[in-house]
């Protein structure tokens, strides 16, 4: 396959999730472990994180790595959170605009996704149950999509939109009822999707004409389900270490990165190993424990790309 393999700030427990304070690694040692493990790109991670306009040109430049997307959280189901909203996802384009100057090889995808609820969130994989949505609210969640996605192409890009659990868009069925509602094609997350009770060899032969990006974790199964049956949402699934090295939990990964070579897949791979960094952790064992997974996460895709 064609693709391109980038790695992800949320590997390292920098994202949306890290607690206001929390030390974290700086982007240049991120990026510097990644380029040496082989890398060719980075997701965006939190806007700012890696820098704005030429700092974050430079940065990518002097790693050599490009940008591969980027996380946007929206709130499609509420108009008027869904408005306020609107000035973080312009800011956040502006961001991919300054990475895209330089003429990358492969142009970032904005990561758009659904805000969720509080009751989601807490019930991961079970928001069907927890909070269902109403057949409005699901109308404003599609047509909100589509302002975003418009926005998003104007601005240059290609949408791709990431099913997510917590969100009003985890389960199968409602990842079929997106695509079926909306002009935005799937970041497929092997890793959320097993949350919500999917497969995901079974997701590429579904969804495979509508993937146009691939977040690809590994899930230790038996971790994962003892959070969950003890009422854990996603701040907990994150800190628990459920989300593994590549080859050390319970995907089958040849089989899915076969048949993405089959389909000729063409765009980025991003390996995400979500993880949260303890209170009781030194940085600098964490750096060394995440530095060392990027490169058996690397190693495990040498076959395909």
């Amino acid at each position: 396959m064609r693709a391109s393999v980038a790695g992800a700030p949320v590997s390292f427990g920098v994202f949306e999730m890290t607690p206001e304070g929390a030390e974290t690694i700086g982007p240049d040692d991120m990026l510097e472990l990644l380029a040496g493990a082989g890398y060719g790109g980075v997701d965006l991670g939190p806007v700012g994180y890696l820098g704005r306009s030429a700092e974050l040109q430079a940065r990518l430049r002097r790693h050599g790595l490009e940008l591969a997307g980027g996380w946007v959280q929206l709130p499609f189901s509420d108009d008027d959170a869904f408005a306020a909203a609107l000035p973080a996802l312009r800011d956040a384009l502006r961001v991919f605009s300054d990475a895209a100057e330089d003429g990358p090889e492969r142009l970032p995808l904005p990561t758009l996704a659904d805000d969720g609820s509080v009751a989601r969130r807490a019930a991961p994989g079970r928001g069907g149950e927890v909070d269902a949505l109403a057949d409005d609210a699901w109308g404003r969640l599609r047509t909100n999509a589509d302002r975003a996605a418009a926005l998003v192409r104007a601005a240059g890009f290609e949408p791709t939109f990431h099913h997510h659990a917590g969100t009003f868009v985890e389960s199968p069925v409602e990842i079929d009822r997106f695509l079926a509602d909306v002009d935005v094609d799937l970041t497929l997350d092997t890793g959320h999707l097993l949350i919500a009770g999917g497969n995901p060899l079974d997701a590429v032969h579904r969804w495979g004409d509508r993937i146009n990006h691939l977040h690809l974790k590994d899930v230790d199964l038996a971790e994962l389900h003892r959070v969950l049956a003890a009422g854990g949402g996603m701040p907990e699934v994150w800190s628990s270490g459920s989300f593994v090295a590549l080859g050390r939990g319970d995907i089958d990964l040849a089989p899915v990165m076969d048949a993405f070579d089959e389909r000729g897949f063409d765009g980025w791979v991003v390996v995400e190993q979500d993880v949260l960094n303890g209170p009781d952790v030194s940085l600098l064992e964490f750096r060394a424990a995440r530095g060392a997974d990027q490169i058996v996460n690397r190693d495990a895709l040498r076959d395909w790309v």
